[in-house]
């Protein structure tokens, strides 16, 4: 019998964890959510509303055995720490496996481990505490609104215009690249000039004319004050200043999103897989141990623990000129303060140091996290900058140069932050420049760019929308219902894009908003802390929300189907294209008097000869649109693959080679190409 047992999300971390407590603790893995919201009652919300919004939890489809595991683990311990992730929806978990575990109050705690070495983790079994109703009250209001807008929102679209879904979030996101968008189909491009005066070192560009900013709309404008300069340009104007450059924060979740978008070109979701992975634990030549603090956090706090050591690494590696100072950790409206920022666990484990133990992409993220943290904690770089102004004929010229004098954390973070000198020739005021090479060139204004993904997530943290934890699954979601597409990189709302933002802001303009939405926010944050109750929030939200969505249902004007140009052979009205389950059909018009579907032709692409027989493997999808590949002699041949078939064989066991995560792997044993 284990005395002690830990259950914790994550596999993974529950190998490293058992190494470091020993044979003391059994260390269990949950796999995340072990339940949800049932989709039965009043609309499928599986929420009791009359009740006072009581949920009605049900097994994870999936979860039965794990569940069932879990029980007979609990049963055999004394003991029971729940260290599920330390945020709010780690605080959810552990409830959910102390009700659904049945575990009595005496004999659990709750222990938060912020990051998986084996000091910390040791501290945290011995400083444990109890779960938080509050914080679990505030994930269970968000999951139960999100339901209600989800389902309630999801239905009304599907049903009047085909769109396959809207969110509390999601929609709001949504509607910042629609209107974006039409921002970029407004703008009418303004004409503007700019005069350059061409030196053997530098350039010199016009910015005044005597005292006032000067601006040139067009070709006669900027052919004026050519006319009227000559070839000699006076120094009237000569300033120096020495200027520091600041290093960044260490990361939060956004800015890490942000920064690993920009600089690595991986996606949110990629960004935050690989986090997890360092955050749960590597396996390094003499142990298994977690890279980074947990990377779901709004703070750039650090803890002494980490500063202390890192000072010392800075000044012993870099010299003491180049120890800085702790960013201020100031308190920011809706900022869970609950966490560190990310950092590495240790600054002693530079990533060189351990790359052999890494894949590529988790190197390149780890890179980024430890110099991102150890560089907010050197001096400022110094840079010496000159700006020269010259005077020809009261049409007044400027140039500017920059010197790199000390670089401070740049030593650093330059690969990530450039910081290139410009150096100019020395000057003397009064002093005269000749130069006959000056250019007029014609420009247009620009409209305003479209998000990124690292632009977008920016734009929600400062609006105060969702959650850094959130920006990830909520980009990915808009993504997947087809209502952005990218376009060099950049979100370009889809026709359904448009149409589903345009309804949902016909009918619910004050709701689907970003005032509204913060908001909301806030309230989630209030009731964390205890200031809010839960069900009044969201009586009071569904108070408004729901006779919106039944004046919807009734006033929304439904989208007539799009008519194919054929007829229907069995009673000869317009075929349409309708759209179903599993994707678009071709169908009569006169449904449901006329039940006529047309039988579409299947598209088959054949990859290989099967290796079972004479068959052909083809491309294949699943009633619910998923691709795998079989033999085209089903059911008589039943040999089937998820992950496409290169048409090559493993050297190793003759099994079908497969391409799986970019890489050609075997299908049965573990031989890689």
């Amino acid at each position: 019998m284990s005395k002690n047992l830990v259950i914790v999300e994550s596999p993974s971390k529950s190998k490293t964890i058992e190494k470091y407590l020993g044979k003391d603790y059994k260390v269990v893995s949950s796999k995340g959510h072990i339940r949800d919201l049932s989709t039965t009652g009043q609309y499928g919300l599986g929420v009791n509303i009359e009740g006072g919004f009581i949920p009605n939890y049900v097994p994870i489809k999936g979860k039965g055995n794990i569940i069932k595991e879990l029980k007979k683990d609990v049963k055999e311990s004394d003991f029971v720490y729940l260290a599920s992730d330390p945020d709010r929806e780690g605080e959810a978990i552990a409830w959910h496996l102390k009700d659904a575990l049945g575990i009595k109050d005496k004999n659990y705690k709750r222990v938060l481990f912020n990051e998986i070495t084996k000091d910390k983790v040791i501290e945290a079994i011995n400083n444990p505490t109890v779960i938080n109703d509050d914080l679990v009250h505030s994930q269970e209001t968000r999951r139960i609104l999100d339901r209600i807008i989800g389902f309630r929102l999801s239905k009304l679209l599907q049903s009047k215009i085909g769109a396959k879904s809207a969110g509390r979030v999601q929609s709001v996101a949504l509607k910042l690249i629609v209107d974006r968008e039409r921002e970029i189909m407004a703008f009418v491009p303004e004409e503007y000039w700019t005069i350059t005066a061409k030196f053997k070192e530098y350039e010199a560009s016009l910015f005044k004319y005597k005292e006032d900013d000067i601006e040139l709309k067009c070709k006669d404008d900027a052919d004026k004050v050519l006319q009227e300069i000559g070839d000699t340009y006076t120094v009237e104007n000569i300033d120096k200043k020495a200027k520091n450059k600041k290093s960044k924060p260490p990361f939060i979740t956004s800015t890490l999103q942000q920064e690993a978008s920009t600089k690595l070109g991986f996606s949110a979701k990629k960004t935050m897989s690989i986090a997890q992975k360092l955050y749960e634990g590597i396996d390094l030549e003499s142990e298994t141990v977690g890279l980074i603090s947990y990377m779901r956090t709004d703070s750039i706090r650090l803890s002494d623990d980490f500063i202390r050591p890192a000072m010392k690494y800075i000044e012993e590696n870099y010299g003491k000129n180049y120890v800085g100072y702790v960013k201020s950790s100031k308190k920011v409206e809706n900022v869970q303060d609950a966490h560190e920022a990310i950092r590495p666990t240790s600054i002693l484990r530079e990533p060189t140091k351990i790359k052999q133990y890494l894949s590529n992409d988790e190197f390149k993220l780890y890179s980024l996290i430890y110099k991102r943290a150890i560089s907010s904690l050197m001096a400022d770089a110094s840079i010496n900058q000159t700006t020269i102004i010259f005077d020809n004929n009261n049409y007044k010229f400027k140039t500017t140069g920059q010197i790199l004098i000390f670089d401070g954390y740049l030593k650093v973070y330059r690969d990530y932050e450039t910081s290139e000198d410009k150096i100019l020739p020395e000057f003397t005021k009064g002093e005269e420049q000749i130069t006959k090479d000056v250019t007029s060139e014609q420009h247009f204004t620009n409209p305003p760019a479209r998000y990124t993904e690292a632009k977008l997530i920016k734009e929600m943290e400062e609006l105060g929308i969702g959650r850094p934890s959130t920006y990830a699954k909520t980009i990915d979601t808009i993504k997947e219902r087809k209502y952005v597409e990218l376009d060099d990189k950049k979100f370009k709302p889809t026709e359904i894009g448009f149409e589903t933002t345009d309804k949902l802001q016909e009918f619910f303009s004050d709701l689907i908003n970003v005032e509204y939405t913060r908001e909301m926010e806030t309230d989630l944050d209030e009731i964390a802390e205890g200031k809010l109750v839960w069900n009044e929030v969201l009586s009071d939200f569904y108070k408004l929300f729901e006779p919106r969505v039944k004046d919807a249902f009734t006033d929304m004007e439904k989208k007539a189907p799009t008519q194919t140009g054929e007829v229907c052979p069995e009673c000869g009205n317009p075929l349409v294209v309708r759209k179903g389950r599993y994707g678009e059909f071709v169908a009569c018009s006169n449904y449901p008097e006329c039940k006529y579907v047309k039988k579409e032709d299947p598209v088959v692409t054949e990859i290989m000869d099967c290796p079972n027989c004479a068959g052909k493997i083809i491309e294949k999808s699943t009633r619910k649109g998923k691709t795998f590949y079989g033999c085209n002699n089903y059911p008589k041949c039943k040999f089937a693959l998820w992950d496409k078939p290169t048409g090559e064989f493993c050297p190793e066991c003759g099994k079908v080679l497969v391409e799986k995560n970019g890489k050609v792997k075997c299908s049965e044993c573990a031989y890689e190409k």
